[in-house]
């Protein structure tokens, strides 16, 4: 600092405003990283250390730490270094978690579809078709299946409710006229005691399961045993129905060989049904893909179900709840809950 001609010093030239906010702007999107980091990593540890009984003393000591070393280490950017650094560390140890595919699975996740293909046929193993009496109390009961590519007439989509608007479970159904139906349901595979949750789906917590089943079997247990939940039917417009059924085929099977990990935001429910087909085949990405809610509206202004009536209507007279609980046991169960549907072919 040199001296004035009076000889009083000469203050200091403050930075232009401008480098100011970029300085204070990239702090605070550092700050931002971090925090977002430290909160992944703390989940990772919640839902996905090894040992269940230290999974939140591990994650509750991680986030402690991470607090001390932002208290207590000067300058700042070398506390956000060091955080980041156990961030990375997590990170790393995390995707070292491998799926596996033995464990003590719940009934309904038990056995793994499969199939074999010989020329116009198809044999499926480990079709669901499990009789309720509660969603505790059933019977369990997987069949093999054999259905003829000439015979694939189409292919329906349910989508069910279970509690949120914004949030739905789409299950396919594919039509071979006299041969049955095969529904496929993309679902989190559970262990016994295992319950769902939606933080712990975006993490290592559960493999993923493509069910092969029949309507009477899923479709049911949602429409008629599960509280709250609501079930609609729309029949879809697919152009590519046979190259549909044939990718879920490669699908289960390669699960079959070799567990995925299930992903509430890459790999669920809805993200994976897109995937059943080739990439040029693909529609393209819409965020009801994510808030699956709004799927059956996203299908209806891109002409994939019925548009002869308002879709608001369509959606009332798609509700299939009341009449899945009249054809309970029926073993017409399928026919009937399609009967006057709007844009549903006849049956064959």
């Amino acid at each position: 600092m040199q001296p004035s001609a009076e000889g009083a010093p000469e203050p200091t030239p403050k930075k232009p405003w401008i480098l100011r906010a970029i300085r204070g702007l990239v702090g605070f999107l550092m700050w931002l990283l971090v925090a977002i980091g430290v909160l992944w990593a703390f989940g990772a540890l919640w839902f996905d250390f090894p040992a269940e009984a230290y999974r939140q003393p591990a994650a509750w000591t991680f986030l402690g730490l991470c607090v001390a070393v932002w208290v207590f280490i000067r300058p700042r950017w070398r506390a956000n270094l060091g955080i980041a650094l156990g961030v990375i560390c997590v990170a790393l140890w995390w995707l070292t978690l491998q799926p596996r595919q033995f464990r003590d699975w719940k009934p309904e996740v038990a056995l793994l579809p499969r199939a074999e293909i010989d020329g116009d046929v198809v044999t499926i193993y480990n079709v669901r078709d499990f009789d309720y009496r509660t969603t505790e109390d059933f019977d369990v009961d997987y069949q093999r299946m054999r259905v003829r590519l000439s015979k694939l007439r189409g292919v329906d989509v349910f989508i069910n409710y279970w509690g949120s608007p914004y949030m739905a479970h789409p299950i396919v159904s594919f039509d071979f006229g006299g041969d049955g139906r095969v529904c496929f349901s993309i679902e989190t595979r559970q262990e016994k005691g295992e319950g769902y949750s939606a933080l712990g789906g975006l993490y290592r917590r559960y493999e993923l399961i493509y069910i092969a089943a029949t309507e009477r079997d899923v479709i049911r247990v949602r429409s008629n045993y599960r509280e709250g939940e609501d079930v609609y039917l729309y029949h879809l417009k697919a152009p590519f129905v046979r190259e549909g059924f044939l990718e879920y085929i490669r699908t289960i099977n390669e699960l079959h060989e070799r567990p995925r990990w299930y992903n509430a935001i890459t790999n669920n429910c809805t993200t994976a049904i897109r995937h059943q087909r080739a990439n040029n085949e693909r529609s393209a990405w819409d965020w009801r893909m994510l808030v699956n809610g709004f799927a059956d509206e996203l299908l209806y202004e891109r002409h994939a179900i019925d548009r002869s009536l308002p879709f608001a209507e369509l959606k009332r007279l798609s509700h299939v709840n009341e009449r899945a609980v009249d054809a309970d046991q029926d073993p017409d169960f399928s026919t009937r809950i399609r009967e006057g549907l709007p844009g549903m072919p006849p049956p064959p």
